[in-house]
């Protein structure tokens, strides 16, 4: 099998040479080049024709964000941004993720020779999954036409260590009798792609949509950036979830990068909490564990939705949602980025309706009318 070729770009050389080495260290990866500055990258991209561009944020000459631009309009292709781990870092990433950069890897603040191997797991798994994702700009997503009966893509093999289970952090146990309510909760999970995904689902949604909440893969200097975004672009009220904070309709609560979300009943009102156990399936917060505590606390009073993403955290605790007896949407394998945690949840049997992204809004609301109408019956 052909190697994933990549160029590297970035105004260090002690980065370029810690990722040379890591990358060149898996079997299927090899470094075809580094590049300084944008402009050297332009020539070198042309030499070399790379699978997989890593490209830094900040850098002399021309920064990352109008190289980006530049590239994904003339040459799209796989880029995995790098990116410090401040608050300018995730405002200047999440902007890129915008551009078309498929994900991004951060890079710590100090040490970086010394802690760089921390990170190394993360890092070839995301170069891997980036060879194998779709580049289109977000915009021609609702352009696209719907593919019935998508089958999942072949699995690519990927060396990572043991992962804690969502029992680590929410029990398995009989579920408690649902209260009648007309209120829903919608529970979405995400990962890889995730962010511009989750942008187009709350841009399309009313301002009276039953409260949302919301675990999407992100480090936790970027997941307040993120909330304060998706609040400027959504008719609802979006926030970086707090523990006890009441779940209500018109609002979103998005997890915390620290912590896991749970949602909780307290009497006849919904709450979210915040657990700093583990990771779960690799990920804090884990899509599985909140997956779970809505199954367990919700019931068929919920909608689950997974949307594109890398690994499967999440497809087991769709199908306790199912199980349940809430309803379930995946978004299907065209729109997807990377169709990996959807996939799973399909291949689990967990997953109600599987939709383009572009669908997924309206039958969100068409299912909440559905619940109001049966609970009022």
């Amino acid at each position: 099998m052909a190697k994933i070729r990549v160029l590297i770009v970035d105004d260090s050389a002690l980065i370029r040479q810690l990722l040379t080495r890591l990358l060149n260290s898996a079997p299927d990866i090899e470094v075809v080049g580094t590049a300084a500055d944008p402009y050297i990258a332009r020539q070198k991209i042309k030499q070399f024709n790379p699978d997989v561009l890593t490209l830094d944020v900040e850098m002399p000459r021309m920064d990352g964000l109008a190289f980006l631009s530049n590239l994904m309009r003339l040459r799209p292709m796989p880029v995995v941004m790098i990116s410090a781990l401040t608050e300018r870092g995730a405002e200047i990433t999440l902007q890129a993720l915008e551009y078309g950069a498929v994900d991004f890897v951060s890079k710590p603040k100090l040490d970086i020779a010394e802690t760089f191997h921390e990170y190394s797991d993360e890092i070839i798994n995301k170069i891997r999954a980036a060879a194998h994702a779709k580049v289109r700009p977000l915009q021609a997503i609702s352009k696209l036409p719907v593919k019935k009966n998508a089958q999942c893509p072949t699995t690519v093999a990927i060396n990572v260590p043991p992962k804690y289970s969502v029992d680590t952090i929410l029990a398995s146990q009989t579920r408690r009798r649902p209260f009648r309510t007309t209120d829903k909760i919608i529970a979405i999970g995400a990962s890889t792609g995730g962010t511009e995904a989750i942008k187009f689902l709350l841009s399309h949604l009313p301002a009276h949509t039953p409260g949302i909440v919301i675990s999407q893969h992100i480090p936790p200097t970027f997941s307040a950036s993120f909330a304060q975004r998706m609040n400027q672009i959504s008719e609802m009220t979006v926030y970086e979830a707090t523990d006890g904070q009441v779940i209500l309709p018109g609002h979103v609560y998005i997890a915390p990068g620290s912590h896991h979300l749970l949602v909780q009943r307290d009497g006849a009102r919904y709450v979210c909490h915040l657990h700093e156990g583990n990771p779960v399936n690799r990920h804090r917060p884990s899509v599985d564990v909140m997956f779970r505590s809505v199954a367990q606390n919700v019931g068929p009073n919920a909608i689950g939705v997974i949307l594109t993403g890398m690994g499967d955290d999440g497809a087991h605790g769709m199908l306790e949602m199912h199980q349940a007896g809430a309803m379930t949407i995946a978004q299907d394998e065209h729109t997807s980025v990377v169709w990996g945690m959807p996939g799973e949840s399909v291949k689990l049997g967990g997953v109600d309706y599987i939709l383009p992204l572009p669908h997924i809004p309206q039958k969100l609301l068409a299912l909440c009318e559905q619940h109001k109408t049966a609970s009022r019956g």
